[in-house]
């Protein structure tokens, strides 16, 4: 039986002819609709960037439950199920609630033109206002200034980690340009944490700090981050911290930590250690141990990402240089929109061989004929298969103990964990 929530959000989904439409001017709307929720909800650390996001949000929450307190959390997109979405002081949401929130939207909202990301944004809000908690932790969608998420006029923090190009076509075609929209997180006096960033991304961030007065407290300057003989260290202007490593796998995942780290010592809360130790955030080269792709390669080593840019791409490349030596094939599926050439390139080193798909149920895939094109074209030796389990069996056919990563896009990342379970 089909959960009333996906009857609900398939209403959504039909309320705007786009996708996506950045504005703010209908989220004032329904939030006005809907008695400002914005305004009633705990306070809210703000996380733009365009990599990373997503696991330093799940560390700062990992460290501030660590020290026994409840934080809400809001991410998107979801990979399984829509309420994945939606945190409540440390659960998803429910499915009574979700239905019951979402029903609340359509009726404040009425006919009127509402993006679904702006709709279900407004939901998250109104979940967030009547459930207690000591914090409120919101990742943006996509850019920042225009961005649903940004209707909050004094959050405690707002963070950016590091920005890249992505999403030109709505953000700008240089880096300062996104950085711009990123940086429209920024709110007068507050203050905000800088993870690693680009010169021509730095040099706007301070720029847009300095003229709101919001202190920045940026990597290099105010907060460094290493490892050493297989510890974290973090040193800051108000100490040093010798903590375990994190337990997201990756080196990229150390810089990740440091902004989380800085997030939580600039709020004055929060468990270190827990932050390293405790979080998790799935398809973030995350190594599935069981389930029915497992179960058909018992010898091999899976692992899944849904990192879906050149940024991205590095960050595989640097996990995979410090995994023990295996051949590695990758299964890769991505969208139209994406950089496919420039996520290609840094994966050349360490693929032994790609074996493209096309994305099951998204209109926008990259067929994976032309998956498999721009892939030779980086010189990797390719293959096409019609499914994930064909191209895995194709593989472990000729490798049965091989290291197959599962890669290219958060939503066949997300088809991959609802079949593995």
């Amino acid at each position: 039986m089909t959960p009333q929530s996906d009857h609900l959000l398939a209403r959504m989904m039909a309320l705007h002819p786009k996708i996506i439409d950045l504005t703010l001017d209908r989220m004032w709307r329904i939030l006005a609709a809907l008695d400002h929720p914005e305004r009633r909800i705990p306070p809210v650390i703000h996380v733009a960037g365009t990599n990373g996001k997503g696991s330093t949000q799940a560390m700062i929450r990992a460290g501030l439950e660590g020290a026994g307190l409840s934080a809400h959390a809001y991410t998107s997109p979801h990979l399984a199920r829509f309420h994945e979405r939606i945190r409540l002081a440390g659960s998803l949401i429910d499915e009574d609630h979700l239905s019951a929130i979402l029903d609340t939207c359509l009726s404040a909202n009425g006919p009127d033109p509402i993006t679904y990301f702006e709709i279900t944004t407004a939901a998250a809000f109104h979940a967030f206002a009547t459930t207690p908690a000591d914090y409120t932790l919101l990742e943006v969608g996509l850019g920042g200034r225009l961005d649903a998420t940004n209707v909050i006029d004094t959050p405690a923090l707002t963070v950016l980690t590091p920005i890249d190009l992505d999403h030109q076509q709505f953000l700008g075609d240089t880096l300062a340009e996104i950085a711009g929209e990123k940086a429209g997180i920024i709110k007068r006096g507050v203050p905000v944490i800088v993870g690693p960033q680009k010169d021509a991304a730095l040099e706007v961030i301070e720029d847009k700090a300095a003229r709101l007065g919001a202190p920045v407290v940026a990597h290099g300057q105010h907060w460094q981050v290493s490892t050493e003989r297989g510890r974290l260290i973090f040193q800051d202007e108000t100490g040093l911290l010798d903590l375990p490593m994190p337990a997201l796998a990756g080196p990229h995942q150390i810089q990740n930590a440091g902004t989380a780290l800085a997030a939580l010592r600039t709020l004055g809360v929060g468990n270190p250690d827990a932050a390293m130790e405790n979080a998790s955030w799935p398809a973030r080269m995350q190594k599935l141990r069981s389930g029915p792709l497992t179960d058909a390669a018992p010898k091999a080593e899976l692992w899944l990402d849904g990192g879906h840019n050149p940024h991205a791409s590095r960050a595989i490349a640097a996990t995979l240089e410090t995994l023990p030596e295996r051949p590695t094939y990758l299964i890769c599926g991505m969208l139209n929109t994406k950089d496919v050439t420039g996520y290609m390139a840094p994966l050349r080193p360490w693929a032994k061989s790609l074996t493209a798909v096309s994305i099951p149920g998204q209109t926008a895939t990259l067929s994976a004929e032309d998956t498999a094109s721009a892939a030779q074209a980086a010189g990797i030796p390719t293959h096409v298969a019609p499914s994930v389990d064909e191209a895995l069996a194709q593989i472990i056919a000729t490798d049965p103990t091989a290291r197959v990563l599962i890669c290219g896009s958060l939503y066949l990342a997300g088809e991959i964990l609802r079949t593995n379970g």
